[in-house]
């Protein structure tokens, strides 16, 4: 008879092995929260370097897209991929020759479509009502139809900035989930 106490579950030893890194899990908080300040500080900097990711990663999916159209021509539909590439080839080389004219053009599409969201939202809220929480729903809907109105009543000034906006305040809030994620699992560590 054995006394050894069983090897840990894969879910357990993924816990263990997390709550050992706990320090890395504060650094990278740390860092993301230094990195979203430093957006934040250089708004229309931020705004000009995520155009010009967002555009790197269509002219890369345009081409890719385009190589695929080639390796599958004998499909009746190569010219549909070919093209479909070739727009995204262009689109991608557009936002990279002009990032600040894109940020505008996101920022604007981005206020349309939290305008759209919000008052849908309102909708369901509203279509919730007898169920508990569905006033949340409706403040939800409400606050992302305010940020959509206000982000489009700035517009085109605020193109410069909103997508660096954005960026710093997701690096900001990512990093103090990940610093105190970090923390937690000190506390389990010990």
């Amino acid at each position: 008879m054995s006394t050894a106490s069983p090897a840990p579950s894969g879910l357990a030893a993924q816990l263990g092995a997390m709550r050992a890194a706990w320090g890395w899990f504060v650094a990278l908080g740390l860092v993301f929260i230094v990195l979203g300040f430093v957006a934040l500080a250089h708004l229309v900097a931020s705004t000009f370097a995520t155009a010009l990711y967002v555009g790197a990663m269509v002219l890369v999916a345009g081409v890719v897209q385009v190589i695929h159209a080639f390796r599958v021509k004998e499909w009746s539909r190569f010219a549909i991929w070919l093209l479909c590439g070739l727009l995204y080839v262009v689109a991608g080389g557009l936002i990279m020759a002009q990032p600040l004219l894109a940020a505008g053009i996101i920022t604007l599409v981005l206020g349309v479509s939290f305008v759209i969201n919000g008052v849908f939202r309102i909708a369901a809220g509203i279509g919730a009502r007898g169920y508990q929480g569905w006033g949340w729903i409706v403040f939800s809907g409400a606050m992302t139809l305010l940020l959509g109105a206000i982000i489009i009543a700035g517009w085109p000034v605020n193109g410069l900035m909103i997508l660096g906006l954005l960026l710093g305040v997701d690096l900001v809030v990512n990093g103090v989930a990940t610093l105190l994620f970090g923390l937690a699992l000190r506390s389990k560590a010990g």
